[in-house]
């Protein structure tokens, strides 16, 4: 929960082919939810139980997690509701979906089947992912997960909270690093520093663009 009127944040693979969908609560009992919004490129989803009083979390923007610091883990692994596994913050920044959006925090706390869309406390309380993803050849955890930091989580739930479709903007270019071969055969100066557009692809905005 992410309000106290019933919002709820997981994750867009969660609930993206879902017929209907029951929240069960810690206390045991079992609601009907609705679909607010879905980000299928940010794997972020929203959706609602009808209250207005319901413990809640929020996201915490300002944190800056660093390598090393301790997180919490937490979820429903192999339907195990309300189970917290602990690590580190293993690296900062992984680019694991090149269909995707986010960058992700890597954390080596225990992530399972049933943990996506769960939260990552620091040691404060505060959260600062959503669970997502794992690296493993098992299908279980080995120790290499991924969560969606909270500030990319905060901006897109809140849009899907107030009802906006979620689009991504894009060039549709390769981009290579600006070479001397091809600084000089453009005739800019020595010690030019930039990128180089290598292709445009037919069609894309970039091309429409000129």
């Amino acid at each position: 929960f992410i309000s106290k009127d019933g919002f709820i944040v997981t994750n867009n693979h969660v609930v993206a082919d879902a017929v209907s969908i029951t929240v069960v609560l810690t206390d045991g009992r079992r609601m009907d939810a609705t679909l607010v919004g879905r980000a299928e490129g940010s794997d972020l989803a929203v959706i609602k139980v009808q209250g207005d009083d319901f413990s809640f979390v929020s996201f915490e923007e300002g944190a800056q997690p660093r390598v090393g610091d301790w997180v919490v883990a937490v979820g429903n692994p192999f339907g195990l509701g309300g189970t917290a596994t602990a690590g580190i913050v293993s690296a900062m920044s992984r680019d694991i979906d090149p269909a995707g959006y986010n960058e992700y925090l890597q954390i080596d706390a225990a992530i399972n089947r049933g943990n996506s869309g769960g939260p990552t406390f620091d040691i404060y309380g505060r959260v600062i992912g959503v669970n997502t993803a794992i690296f493993s050849p098992t299908g279980g955890s080995v120790g290499i997960g991924f969560a969606i930091p909270a500030g990319i989580a905060k901006e897109t739930t809140d849009r899907l909270m107030r009802g906006e479709k979620i689009e991504r903007g894009y060039l549709g270019v390769t981009i290579g690093n600006l070479t001397n071969e091809y600084r000089e055969s453009l005739g800019l100066p020595e010690g030019t520093k930039g990128a180089y557009i290598t292709d445009v692809t037919a069609g894309a905005p970039g091309d429409q663009g000129g």
